[in-house]
């Protein structure tokens, strides 16, 4: 095998590597973020149910995981990661400390665009006699839905930016590759060809979010 047969076969090993990550963590990311989002949003001050007891230390637990650096988060999280996979390294283990990183800086965004739905149509919903959960189930998420496709578009970029950072640690993927052979071994092309399989991706991401966003947007 040539040197460029050898560089597609681990190239396209790589980007299904990434794929896989990105999509399995992004997948638990869309559930937990939307759900943790939802809950800051109904308990703060300006939703429909008010809790401070419960707002308070859940936004102050979100707000530490946005703001741990994701290297060092990588490394806080391998109790809790050999504990689900068995192991430290590797593409499944790589997921738990994406899927950890991501939840709160999507619940973050979850929030912001529930908050931006017109108070109008909430009133009206309350004068209609609407319970909170057919409030938020049916009136608030709906309404919202542009804005959570966005958030979560910049959410999945996010995921893909650190899959590529989780590499380093042996998390697989496209980073890993570009670490391994690019920067330890000094290979160019294994640096360059990962990064712009990286940028496209991201690319495609963007693209396919902001058309379905304006697809659905009411506005």
């Amino acid at each position: 095998m040539n040197a460029s047969d050898r560089l597609v076969e681990l190239l396209t090993e790589a980007f299904w590597e990434t794929l896989h990550i990105v999509s399995v963590a992004g997948l638990w990311t869309l559930v937990g973020g939307l759900l943790l989002g939802t809950i800051l949003y109904v308990t703060s001050k300006t939703g429909p149910k008010p809790i401070a007891a419960v707002n308070a230390p859940l936004g102050l637990i979100v707000n530490i995981g946005r703001s741990a650096p994701f290297v060092l988060l990588m490394v806080a999280v391998v109790p809790l990661t050999r504990l689900i996979t068995g192991t430290s390294i590797g593409t499944e283990a790589a997921i738990v400390p994406l899927t950890v990183a991501s939840i709160p800086f999507f619940a973050r965004l979850v929030e912001g665009a529930l908050l931006e739905v017109q108070p109008g149509l909430i009133e009206a919903a309350r004068s209609m006699g609407a319970a909170t959960p057919g409030l938020v189930w049916r009136v608030v998420l709906p309404e919202a839905t542009p804005g959570l496709i966005r958030g979560f578009t910049v959410t999945l970029v996010a995921v893909v930016s650190y899959s590529a950072m989780a590499g380093i640690v042996g998390g697989g993927g496209l980073g890993d590759l570009a670490y391994r052979y690019g920067y330890q071994r000094f290979e160019t092309e294994y640096m360059i060809w990962p990064l712009v399989i990286l940028v496209v991706l991201v690319q495609l991401f963007q693209i396919l979010g902001d058309r379905c966003a304006r697809t659905l947007d009411r506005r």
